[in-house]
């Protein structure tokens, strides 16, 4: 049952939309089964199989739109902040680690707060994950901390430090480090933002949620890991997921009407 006033999705009591019950195990085996296809995918065409001077001359284009456009402030900003070191080190941190703990919890909240949300959820997530690859297959792009030391900026992680590094063991072999465009860091954050939102009662929560696809916008940035513009790439391929994730949703529904309109009717 739902209670009366409350969207069905936002209902802790609503059914589940799948029309059976949710088992923790298998979405725990389908999340990780498609992350390791998807980590399989990206890092098998790593940095050493894409040219460098292809994702050069991408890097080249992509400037040039942001300063057509006047939103080429990148090196600025993290020149802004490169005295200060614990700062730059806790934005490394900040980047390998908020990236996957806050999405991991987002899932972990929606599956056991609103079970008649979290398939949409999910698929949407899945989705802007699956939609990055494409974006990552087509325009390998250089980010700006491998770029010639001539554009000024630095690779915080290698001479800053953090909890790893791509130049390290197996790392620097198989990590696709050109793969930038679309910021799945953003997109992450922002699917967050929208599948915690209904967490979000007060208002402490709420600017809690809105400021962290800022927060993650200014660590991809100051950590010379992404473009401005590789956020707004992150945002397109959330908005397709989500797309994509409501086109399930609505032929789901109508597949069950269709299963319901025909039933033959039983005789007693």
């Amino acid at each position: 049952m739902t209670a009366p006033g409350i969207h069905p999705e936002f209902d802790p009591r609503a059914p589940h939309t799948a029309g059976r019950r949710l088992r923790w195990w298998l979405e725990m085996i389908y999340i990780g089964a498609f992350y390791a296809v998807y980590t399989l995918i990206r890092n098998t065409q790593g940095s050493a199989r894409v040219g460098v001077t292809h994702a050069f001359n991408n890097a080249r284009r992509l400037m040039q739109v942001e300063r057509l456009t006047g939103m080429f402030h990148e090196e600025s900003v993290q020149e802004a902040f490169l005295p200060y070191r614990r700062f730059i080190s806790f934005w490394n941190v900040y980047y390998g680690t908020f990236h996957f703990v806050v999405t991991l919890v987002a899932l972990v909240w929606c599956y056991r707060t609103l079970p008649a949300r979290y398939p949409r959820m999910r698929n949407a997530l899945l989705a802007t994950t699956g939609l990055a690859l494409v974006g990552f297959a087509t325009f390998p792009l250089m980010p700006p901390r491998l770029l010639p030391p001539g554009y000024g900026f630095v690779d915080t992680l290698a001479h800053y430090g953090g909890l790893w590094s791509f130049d390290s063991g197996a790392i620097s072999k198989i990590s696709n480090q050109y793969a930038a465009m679309p910021s799945l860091h953003f997109g992450w954050s922002a699917w967050c933002a929208v599948t915690l939102w209904p967490w979000a009662r007060t208002t402490p929560r709420k600017l809690l949620l809105l400021a962290y696809p800022l927060a993650t916008t200014f660590a991809i940035v100051v950590t010379g890991n992404h473009y401005v513009l590789d956020a707004a790439g992150g945002a397109v391929v959330l908005a397709l997921g989500f797309s994509i994730a409501l086109s399930i949703a609505r032929f789901g529904i109508v597949d069950r009407a269709k299963q319901l309109a025909f039933r033959p009717e039983r005789r007693e």
